[in-house]
């Protein structure tokens, strides 16, 4: 049985109503598609607090708050997530991709554009209506 794996995933939107994505490494996942940033949460944290961590390790943004969005749980048969979306808007510092990942800040509207994993299509119909 595949063990389902909780990740806190932010929706980061700055002051210009951008949205910033992510590109997945190659070697990962899904690897190659975008994403909106974020990562594991640990058994110890809420998702509030992993995704500040996660935000700070990978994209190096100050969080200061989240809100919730939504959850999503996909099974894409060789693995199954549980996506738990919170909004970003509360931040500091300049977005860059730590762990050599390509970023960019996108317009809501272009995010369509953009090839992400399945289980971020529910997240994309949400904030594009």
């Amino acid at each position: 049985m595949t063990k389902q794996i909780h990740v806190a995933v932010g929706v980061i939107q700055d002051s210009n109503e951008q949205i910033l994505i992510a590109k997945r490494p190659q070697h990962l996942h899904q690897g190659g598609k975008w994403e909106f940033p974020g990562g594991k949460i640990e058994d110890t944290e809420t998702t509030s607090e992993a995704l500040i961590r996660e935000l700070k390790e990978e994209v190096n943004l100050d969080v200061v708050n989240t809100y919730p969005l939504m959850e999503i749980h996909h099974d894409y048969g060789d693995k199954k997530v549980f996506l738990d979306v919170h909004w970003v808007t509360n931040f500091s510092g300049q977005a860059t991709g730590v762990e050599g990942q390509e970023i960019e800040w996108v317009k809501i509207e272009q995010l369509r554009h953009y090839d992400f994993p399945e289980a971020n299509n529910a997240i994309l119909n949400k904030i594009l209506s």
